[in-house]
């Protein structure tokens, strides 16, 4: 990777970073209602795979939502009025944390229910394989929901079309408060693609290098003909399922020994040791970025919310 992308990606993963830790915080301030489920930990998978799409790829992604929308571009201030309900969000202010989407970018969510947009992405790929293109859709989803009958249907059906998909399964350890092994028969979710066919890889999904890496190579292996992939990586959220998990389910030292191998901590260490980037640049970043955040909180407090007409716009598709 060359220096301005290794550093483009920093910027992204400590922007999400600062995003989810001040989204807590607004939340514990009543500023955010509703659930809110934080990315911290997670955010090399979105960065690391999202900036392997090509120009007309889609993304589509669950309910812990907010780091895939700022890697695909989103901008922060209307993310940040989305998660405060405003009317300037990125979703009117009628979704809110779990329903973020954004047109412009091919970026479709943000889905509240466990596994249900995992047949959107096929559908998603049906659509761009009847077209001809060359276009493809990278799917994420948690470890949760390959138990569930959506992800069975879902890859069967990719399976037996060969559509143009990327199944990317990041796997934190838990489904809320269940440990992986307590819940999947089959441990390894990446042995859960065998039985439709698919090749599939495990990833470090802390390293965001080597999510990158895998991610176009699937991507590309995928539009040489060989059909669907599905990677699974594997990664760790250090915060609870929601705001409201009391974690009382995992020790202390489980998550220190996640947090040593802390994704941006990984990257950080690659810039300083390969002389790519001092500790001033990347302090210069980590202001610019508290700064942009900062800038995204005021808009979001200081914009209208949605007026009571709202309530029936967007409804239904206006022709």
């Amino acid at each position: 990777m060359d220096k301005e992308t290794l550093l483009e990606w920093y910027r992204q993963m400590v922007l999400i970073r600062r995003v989810e830790q001040r989204s807590a915080e607004l939340y514990q301030q009543g500023k955010i209602g509703g659930f809110l489920h934080l990315y911290i930990g997670q955010e090399a998978v979105a960065v690391g795979a999202i900036a392997a799409r090509q120009e007309g790829d889609h993304v589509i992604t669950a309910y812990r939502d907010h780091g895939h929308a700022l890697a695909v571009g989103s901008p922060t201030k209307k993310i940040m009025a989305e998660l405060l309900g405003k009317a300037t969000g990125l979703s009117k202010g009628k979704g809110g944390s779990m329903h973020l989407a954004d047109r412009e970018r091919n970026y479709w969510g943000g889905y509240a229910i466990v596994g249900g947009h995992l047949s959107l992405a096929t559908g998603i790929a049906l659509a761009e394989q009847y077209r001809e293109t060359d276009s493809a859709v990278l799917c994420f989803f948690g470890d949760g929901s390959t138990n569930i009958g959506y992800f069975h249907e879902a890859l069967n059906l990719a399976g037996v079309w060969d559509l143009p998909i990327v199944w990317i399964c990041e796997n934190n350890q838990y489904g809320m408060g269940t440990a992986v092994e307590r819940a999947s028969a089959v441990p390894k979710m990446v042995d859960k693609a065998k039985a439709y066919g698919m090749k599939g890889k495990q990833v470090n999904g802390m390293n965001v290098i080597e999510v990158h890496e895998a991610t176009a190579r699937a991507l590309k292996d995928m539009r040489a003909g060989k059909g669907p992939q599905f990677l699974e990586m594997l990664t760790y959220r250090y915060e609870g399922h929601s705001m409201g998990d009391p974690l009382r389910y995992r020790t202390k030292d489980e998550v220190e020994k996640w947090r040593a191998d802390d994704s941006i901590g990984i990257l950080e260490r690659h810039l300083l040791e390969q002389g790519l980037a001092g500790r001033e640049k990347l302090e210069e970043i980590d202001q610019a970025v508290e700064q942009e955040v900062n800038a995204a909180v005021q808009f979001a407090e200081e914009s209208p919310l949605p007026a009571p007409e709202e309530l029936f716009r967007d409804i239904y598709v206006e022709a």
